[in-house]
């Protein structure tokens, strides 16, 4: 049974950081694309970062420069490091596996609807 659990959300001033932690269980998930989305209230799911199996890592342009993604397979886990927050990244972060494709993240990015397994979530809140 496929599995993503957050962690490490939480509340923090204009310009500090946070990271964030997804654990993944039921699979190897070192063969799939895999990501972090949000959704702030009264918006729609977006695409923040997308790790390809192969290691290529793909960005919103909002987030470009600010925020990391990376995985360790041997833990089976993906992180986002999100560092210089501003009060817009205040959202739901969402981890999120495609069990189809290792090499599609940039599409996955740009369309979450296709993603086929989703984590709960974790609250992050930017004051300013």
């Amino acid at each position: 049974q496929v599995q993503l659990v957050e962690s490490g959300g939480g509340s923090v001033q204009t310009g500090g950081s946070l990271r964030l932690s997804c654990a993944g269980s039921g699979q190897r998930y070192s063969l799939y694309c895999m990501g972090w989305f949000r959704q702030a209230p009264g918006t729609g799911r977006e695409g923040v970062a997308m790790s390809d199996s192969d290691g290529r890592v793909w960005y919103a342009d909002s987030v470009k420069g600010r925020f990391t993604i990376s995985r360790d397979s041997a833990k089976n886990t993906l992180y986002l490091q999100m560092d210089s927050l501003k009060p817009e990244d205040t959202a739901m972060y969402y981890c999120a596996v495609n069990n189809n494709a290792g090499l599609r993240g940039l599409y996955y990015l740009k369309n979450p609807d296709q993603m086929d397994y989703w984590g709960a979530g974790t609250s992050v809140t930017i004051s300013s």
